[in-house]
């Protein structure tokens, strides 16, 4: 089973439900290739049917069936927006002022090994909110947060598990999106360096 709107950008997918987060991070527009998945309700009507039965399959808790209408597709981009400023927040060395609280429902849930879980509660996209936002506290808490990043391509912006060793990874696709922008760098040097012979 592969994850939908980043599998249109060949990332490699984040572990487990917190390749939830990364996949609504994914539904955006990139560059020639990809259309925003939450432009038009039956786009994102096939977007959440696929991701929900793939997040139910693979944290093995149970999705409610979600219709969307176009307010819900606006709620749903603006969720997108808060989840990208807090993905590029964690990534900034600086501390930026403080991000709105999620202002979302959880239910904490005992399992049968004595572990507690996060499930998800709500209805509608409400209820997918709830469940964004537990697999992110819960990829925090595994400290797995930080390998998700934005391609640093600004053109592109693919959300991707970063899985280098020292966690350094910044384009989504290096042969892609990292050989443009190094050309680029490259150009704009020996472009400085000839200035500087005359």
């Amino acid at each position: 089973m592969s994850w939908k709107a980043s599998a249109r950008h060949g990332v490699r997918e984040a572990p487990g439900g917190f390749a939830l987060v990364q996949e609504l991070l994914n539904t955006r527009a990139a560059m020639s290739y990809a259309q925003d998945l939450l432009d038009a309700t039956e786009d994102a009507q096939w977007w959440v049917t696929d991701t929900l039965a793939i997040w139910s399959h693979t944290s093995g808790l149970s999705a409610p069936t979600l219709l969307l209408s176009a307010a819900d597709l606006r709620s749903l981009r603006r969720l997108r927006t808060a989840f990208e400023h807090v993905v590029l927040a964690g990534a900034s060395p600086e501390p930026d002022s403080a991000l709105p609280p999620a202002d979302v429902q959880v239910s904490l849930v005992p399992d049968g090994t004595g572990w507690v879980r996060v499930v998800p509660t709500g209805r509608g996209v409400r209820w997918l909110a709830s469940a964004l936002w537990a697999e992110a506290l819960s990829a925090q808490q595994a400290g797995m947060w930080p390998r998700l990043k934005l391609c640093n391509n600004a053109a592109c912006r693919a959300a991707f598990f970063d899985t280098s060793r020292n966690n350094s990874g910044v384009w989504h696709d290096v042969s892609t999106c990292g050989n443009t922008a190094n050309l680029r760098a490259f150009r704009e040097r020996r472009r400085l360096l000839g200035q500087e012979h005359h």
